[in-house]
């Protein structure tokens, strides 16, 4: 068997290679003519996977080693009878901490704290409900916007989108719908944008098309009174250099860029293409030991001893330097991209240890809702 892979993908080669022939290459270079004669195509998400990119190809399986699929066209799969895995939920966990990186390292910067937050998490699928899970612990006002869920559900608990933008934290976790009644294409607009209140902070980490860049900009132009962390852009690998000067935190495409959210794809689409080709499963990834992990903080306040926490394990800020050194660059794009491909080794909350002594009960359960050992 052939397979294509984009070679970003983390063990990509010795996950595939255990079961066919593997060629690597970079995502936005996988072409029609590179496909001919291959079996099988794994894919991140710059890569646009449709009957242009497949026709006169033998490829009968696709998979996508991220939790998005906009870049997938399903429907022709479905005609031309292609088999099709994504990796939902696969770095979660990752764009979870991310998040709260995010939230801690404002509140830190701001002198602001917890007491009497809300929160409005746009999207509680597989990111959204571990938020909610985190900030039920946290003691905040959770208001949840997600309408499929509340369609199939029923559950009232569901809020409105307007109600969600009038919240102290503001974050994005939807996928990215053209179309329908689901449509999330500029979910936050020129017309609602007007509902954040001054002193909110505002998080995209879903698909840069869900916040109208140009909206967006406008107001922060006219008026900056509130916080803004913007992962994801329209246009990339092109981001608006604008706007991100006027963010204050901006990170190219990368919240889910843990190591564990990577492997986690892969094996995830792996275990697809073997089940599909009727394979043995012969590979199974190993983790290296995390360097650092153990972590000491003093009784300094929630925020503080979660910020210091959270800054361990992943310093937000450095990728936020990298990125704003684009507006160096000559060529934007590329140095976005390699951004990605060269992203640093970023291991999730579960692989740290917590020293402390004279921890609250609350502060137990917040460490234990995020995984972290406590000794």
């Amino acid at each position: 068997m052939k397979i294509i892979a984009d070679e970003n993908i983390t063990f990509a080669q010795e996950a595939f290679s255990s079961i066919g022939e593997v060629r690597l290459l970079h995502g936005r270079k996988i072409t029609n003519e590179e496909l001919k004669g291959a079996d099988a195509l794994i894919v991140r998400s710059i890569t646009n996977v449709n009957k242009e990119l497949l026709h006169g190809t033998n490829i009968q399986f696709v998979g996508t080693a991220t939790i998005g699929t906009d870049h997938i066209d399903e429907k022709y799969f479905t005609e031309a009878g292609i088999k099709f895995a994504s990796a939902a939920g696969c770095n979660s966990n990752a764009v979870k901490e991310y998040a709260l990186n995010a939230i801690f390292d404002l509140f830190v910067k701001n002198e602001d704290n917890l007491k009497n937050k809300s929160i409005g998490i746009i999207g509680a699928g597989n990111i959204g409900s571990k938020l909610v899970k985190i900030a039920e612990t946290m003691g905040l006002t959770i208001v949840k916007n997600d309408p499929p869920l509340k369609r199939l559900t029923g559950d009232n608990s569901y809020s409105s989108l307007e109600e969600a933008l009038n919240c102290d934290i503001i974050t994005f976790h939807v996928p990215l719908n053209l179309t329908g009644i689901d449509k999330t294409v500029h979910l936050l607009n020129d017309k609602n944008i007007g509902l954040i209140k001054s002193g909110a902070v505002l998080i995209n980490s879903s698909r840069g098309s869900v916040v109208d860049n140009q909206a967006l900009k406008n107001r922060l132009a006219q008026r900056k009174d509130f916080s803004v962390i913007l992962d994801v852009w329209e246009e990339e690998p092109n981001p608006d250099l604008e706007l991100l000067e006027l963010v204050d935190i901006g990170t190219p495409h990368i919240a889910g860029y843990s190591f564990e959210g990577k492997v986690n794809g892969t094996t995830m689409i792996y275990c697809a293409v073997c089940d599909h080709f009727n394979l043995e499963k012969k590979w199974e990834p190993k983790l290296p030991r995390t360097v650092n992990a153990l972590i000491e903080i003093k009784n300094s306040g929630l925020e503080n001893n979660l910020h210091n926490i959270l800054n361990h394990a992943y310093p937000i800020r450095e990728d936020d330097k990298f990125l704003r050194e684009i507006k160096k660059k000559n060529n934007i794009s590329e140095y976005f991209d390699s951004l990605r491909k060269n992203y640093r080794y970023r291991r999730e909350l579960n692989n740290y240890t917590v020293k402390a002594e004279g921890l609250d009960n609350k502060f137990k359960s917040i460490l234990k809702e995020l995984r972290i050992n406590v000794i």
